[in-house]
């Protein structure tokens, strides 16, 4: 089965296919020749997620998928939520691990969580899926894996980053995992 994920993120496409497996072949949306930045101006990572399924389904009509994903940090009142991608004002992620390091300073209170809503757009219905993991966020970046917020975020027990983990090992336990996990349930089912 073929399915168009609503991203361009060459490491997300990866991730997730290999979550997927063989059975379903997904395209990005530079396979479909689609170049447009798609708005995400929703407020809650549900609301990002339909967005770009709803998008293309207007534009292009096909079964699809997309996700949006984030870092809710509790000392930040849960920034940077649904700005994730642009916390610091741009797509820069290095500035954006900067600011919420700056804005943590010292705090003791380092309890976070990554989340994941998947919209999927299949034979005409929608469906969302969730995924969540808990854990803090450390002082210093530590690893060179994975992406975004990966080097300051290690999960609940666990002692290692997601950046110093290998792609198979973040895969069982991260927020994209779970919601991928329950959308191939889904699809299988």
């Amino acid at each position: 089965m073929e399915l168009i994920f609503a991203t361009n993120n060459a490491h997300k496409l990866e991730e997730v296919q290999l979550m997927v497996g063989e059975q379903f072949t997904l395209k990005s949306l530079a396979d479909i020749g689609c170049e447009d930045d798609i708005p995400e101006t929703g407020v809650t990572f549900q609301e990002n997620a339909k967005q770009k399924t709803d998008y293309l389904i207007a534009k292009y009509g096909v079964n699809c998928f997309g996700d949006d994903s984030g870092l809710e940090i509790d000392a930040l009142n849960g920034e940077p939520g649904v700005y994730s991608a642009r916390y610091s004002g741009s797509r820069d992620m290095e500035k954006n691990i900067d600011l919420v390091l700056e804005r943590l300073g010292d705090t003791e209170n380092r309890s976070a969580r990554f989340k994941t809503v998947i919209s999927l757009f299949l034979n005409g219905e929608q469906h969302f899926f969730e995924g969540t993991v808990e854990g803090n966020i450390i002082k210093e970046r530590i690893g060179t894996a994975g992406f975004g917020y990966d080097p300051i975020f290690i999960p609940h027990g666990y002692e290692h980053t997601f950046a110093e983990m290998s792609m198979e090992e973040k895969n069982r336990i991260s927020h994209r995992a779970q919601a991928i996990a329950k959308l191939v349930e889904f699809l299988k089912g």
